[in-house]
């Protein structure tokens, strides 16, 4: 059910080479203005942003563990090595087990998120690292990505996307 007036931007949508038959595009296609917008931001956040890949993939796999999304969790852990991530990090993240030790880069991504999402603020020290190693426009990139999954994530764990049945939204 398009409203009216977005039409014409569901058409444009449909016809672009990604489809619109699963994940956040089969949901947002309810309200293609924000379809349209969500496209755009993970576009650039995943790979046009000044973050190197393993920094947005692990903002993503801590949002997904954080909001416990299996969807998200499930379409970004399998990649994660290819990002640079090491498969330890990833397997202490989904069983919320004692992390190994990683860079300072990857820790500050964990710390940042982990005081987002648990606390719903950054303490000053926190945040200090975070500016210090990704910047200013990166610490704002970070946040972006914490924020535009938070959103995913509360679309697929409020709706029916599916999951591969061996999967289950148990196993994040």
């Amino acid at each position: 059910s398009v409203p009216p007036e977005q039409a014409a931007l569901f058409d444009e949508l449909a016809r672009e080479s990604r489809p619109m038959d699963h994940g956040a595009a089969r949901i947002l296609a309810h309200v293609p203005f924000a379809a349209r917008i969500d496209r755009e931001m993970r576009d650039y956040l995943r790979y046009r942003s000044s973050l190197p890949k393993d920094v947005v993939k692990l903002a993503i796999l801590v949002a997904a563990r954080e909001l416990d999304c299996a969807v998200i969790w499930h379409r970004h852990a399998a990649s994660a090595a290819q990002a640079g991530i090491p498969r330890e990090l990833v397997d202490a993240l989904r069983d919320g087990a004692e992390l190994p030790r990683v860079s300072d880069r990857l820790m500050a991504v964990i710390n940042y998120g982990r005081e987002t999402y648990r606390r719903h603020t950054v303490c000053h020290g926190t945040f200090s690292v975070a500016r210090e190693l990704f910047g200013e426009r990166g610490v704002v990139e970070v946040g972006l990505l914490f924020g535009s999954y938070h959103m995913l994530a509360i679309l697929f764990n409020a709706t029916d996307e599916a999951l591969p049945p061996e999967i289950g939204r148990a196993h994040v």
